[in-house]
């Protein structure tokens, strides 16, 4: 008696038969076609062709931390914008991404750091290592496309932020983040509608920078001790911080080509890779020269190239380095512990207008593109006002 045998039809589930040995190649005559394809092997519209494209589709589309890093690679090569400015951006933009990745975008804060506030140490390395939605992070839970934004999940962030209680100005500029996000995204095409001029900004108020006195600021440049191993560096930087209120940035990233003590002017770059000539004092040019002479030399190794101020390891300091000494001196002088590298800018330019420097003058030397910057310094020398007041007001 014959065995019935069962034939198994390839068509019925997607399957193609090996081919045979000798290298009959697959779709061959001996292979029946497969289901949704002609004869000729080509797929026939409205069965497998076009779920196939749309599932395609579906894979293209970035993920919200990819799209943040194209947004950061934006920022960086065609808008031109500053390193530390794309840092800021790249930390706000973090911080918002890990709000999105919670369900239903509820119930986020951030986590206080151990001990109370962060160290220096922890606060650079974090400023440094800012890179956004890395291949290694893990897939957002709730938010996850650019185009699942919400006028509504951005408002809810927002009030995190104003319940973690941060300033109105680190809430303005996480908002300016986020509306350039959605700029971007209309202009790839990722979203269809930018609904960022219908988020309101938290109002800013105008407060007067902090000053400290003439004295205080002469304490300041005398902290360093001339026993330490680094005091003709450290003598150095504050000296040309308080003489030409160049900013941490600025001084980290001067160059010894970039000084003339000759005529006394040093060129340094601004925000937006403005260039400009500050000039500076004899005391300041004096301690220059000596660390120059005496202590450079011997900390300059293959890799430090032409930067001014050197580390103990002979590599370029870094804003973070110099902000840490200047917090350092400061307290060994008891100065505010509020103090910082730009208290010593706001101290150059109320100093020069209390000498009676114009606004012009000291809106070139600090680099303001707008004037109304350079004005605020004169609501802060109360002695100039009450002349002022003492001089014009019809009853003295």
């Amino acid at each position: 008696m014959r065995r019935a045998v069962r034939r198994f039809d390839p068509s019925s589930a997607g399957f193609r038969s090996k081919p045979a040995v000798g290298g009959a190649a697959l779709g061959s005559d001996q292979n029946p076609p497969l289901a949704g394809e002609g004869t000729d092997g080509s797929a026939r519209s409205g069965q497998l062709h076009q779920p196939e494209r749309l599932r395609r589709a579906e894979r293209t589309v970035p993920t919200l931390g990819q799209s943040v890093r194209s947004f950061l690679d934006y920022l960086t090569v065609e808008a031109g914008l500053a390193k530390n400015t794309v840092l800021a951006y790249g930390r706000d933009l973090r911080s918002f991404l890990k709000f999105c990745s919670r369900p239903s975008s509820a119930g986020f804060r951030s986590k206080p750091a151990v001990g109370g506030s962060m160290s220096i140490q922890h606060r650079a390395s974090s400023i440094e290592t800012a890179s956004l939605g890395s291949d290694q992070d893990p897939p957002l839970a709730g938010i996850s496309e650019l185009r699942q934004i919400k006028p509504t999940l951005i408002q809810n962030y927002l009030r995190v932020l104003t319940q973690e209680q941060k300033s109105e100005s680190s809430i303005k500029r996480s908002l300016v983040a986020i509306r350039m996000f959605l700029r971007f995204g209309k202009l790839t095409g990722l979203i269809e509608d930018d609904f960022s001029s219908l988020l309101e900004s938290p109002k800013v108020w105008q407060k007067l920078p902090c000053v400290c006195s003439k004295q205080q600021v002469l304490e300041l440049l005398n902290a360093p001790c001339p026993d330490e191993p680094f005091y003709l560096r450290d003598k150095a930087m504050l000296e040309l911080l308080y003489a030409t209120g160049v900013r941490a940035s600025e001084i980290a990233g001067l160059k010894t080509s970039d000084l003339n003590l000759n005529i006394g002017y040093l060129r340094c770059l601004g925000k937006g890779s403005r260039e400009r000539v500050v000039p500076m004092g004899k005391v300041a040019i004096a301690a220059i020269e000596e660390y120059l002479t005496n202590l450079r030399p011997r900390l300059v190794k293959p890799f430090s190239g032409d930067f001014l101020l050197l580390s103990r390891t002979g590599r370029p300091m870094s804003r973070i380095e110099i902000w840490r000494l200047v917090k350092k001196y400061a307290i060994r002088a008891g100065m505010p512990r509020n103090l910082t590298v730009h208290t010593l800018r706001h101290c150059f330019a109320t100093h020069l207008l209390a000498g009676g420097a114009d606004l012009r003058s000291l809106q070139e030397m600090l680099g303001h593109v707008d004037i109304a910057t350079t004005q605020i310094y004169t609501h802060v020398d109360q002695e100039r006002l009450r002349k002022i007041h003492r001089k014009y007001h019809p009853r003295p």
